[in-house]
């Protein structure tokens, strides 16, 4: 079986037999803060955990760094850009599911020296997976698909400002609302980066670009023909640089840049920062 078949079935296994049997089932000691603002479920913990037993039974010599591995011990991200390694984000949209709604997402990636190769975004909802490999496209269901425009005028885009000072997000909300139509971000990349391909949303600006809930996303939407770089206009890569802007299309992501990485939208990009579009 190939290996992105038996990291699909890894996957949809321990959705079925970890995170939702939970769903709308946690009792109050399942939900914990692990940092202010972030929560984590049971589900996540021994998800991840599941994950981790299972890739190492590949048997591939191939290590492994997770989301609440590396929420216990934030040092296995000081090499995260270098060699090759699993990421796995048990359970992306954590608050939307430990407050028995969606979406969320379950998501794995195979990254070489920051360059994601493999990449598989579960629904475990309904079982739909998003799959991409390096240079051989991107699927839905095991249907070849490339990424499609919403068609809407202006262009929809879903902006991940919560991390910013409620004056900062205002300012930048503003901004892009003279030439886009924002909408509410999911908070669940597994929900955003789909929707960027299906024609749903057509740029998807994110703050913070932790490994996990990024790469399997980035590689899917390039590899189906869409754009992801990080707010310098480098293509993404994990461990490198700050910020994310999506899009749909190389056209649409240049004119999202153009509006959204000016100085005058004001987000944070520090001092000395020059817009090069």
């Amino acid at each position: 079986m190939p290996l992105a078949e038996r990291v699909a079935a890894l996957m949809r296994e321990v959705a079925a037999e970890v995170v939702m049997p939970r769903h709308r089932a946690l009792a109050a000691g399942d939900v914990q803060e692990k940092s202010p603002g972030e929560i984590v479920t049971v589900a996540d913990r021994e998800a991840e955990l599941r994950l981790r037993d299972g890739l190492e039974a590949l048997d591939l010599g191939i290590r492994i760094v997770g989301e609440e591995a590396a929420a216990e011990d934030p040092a296995l991200l000081d090499d995260v850009g270098q060699g090759l390694l699993w990421l796995v984000d048990p359970l992306d949209g954590t608050a939307n599911f430990a407050s028995g709604n969606g979406p969320f997402g379950m998501m794995v990636a195979l990254v070489e020296d920051g360059v994601p190769l493999l990449g598989l975004i579960l629904d475990p909802r309904d079982g739909r997976l998003c799959l991409a490999e390096r240079n051989r496209g991107a699927t839905l269901d095991g249907e070849k698909l490339r990424a499609r425009p919403s068609g809407r005028r202006p262009p929809v885009a879903a902006l991940g400002t919560h991390f910013l000072s409620a004056g900062e997000r205002a300012k930048v909300h503003a901004h892009a609302q003279t030439h886009l139509k924002v909408v509410p971000v999911p908070r669940c990349a597994a929900a955003s980066y789909p929707r960027l391909v299906t024609g749903e949303e057509d740029i998807a600006l994110f703050q913070r670009n932790l490994p996990w809930d990024h790469a399997p996303g980035a590689l899917f939407l390039t590899e189906a023909g869409g754009m992801v770089t990080d707010w310098s206009g480098e293509p993404y890569r994990v461990g490198r640089g700050f910020g994310i802007l999506a899009a749909s299309d190389p056209g649409t992501w240049a004119d999202a840049a153009g509006l959204l990485l000016a100085p005058e939208a004001g987000l944070p990009m520090g001092d000395g920062w020059k817009n090069p579009w």
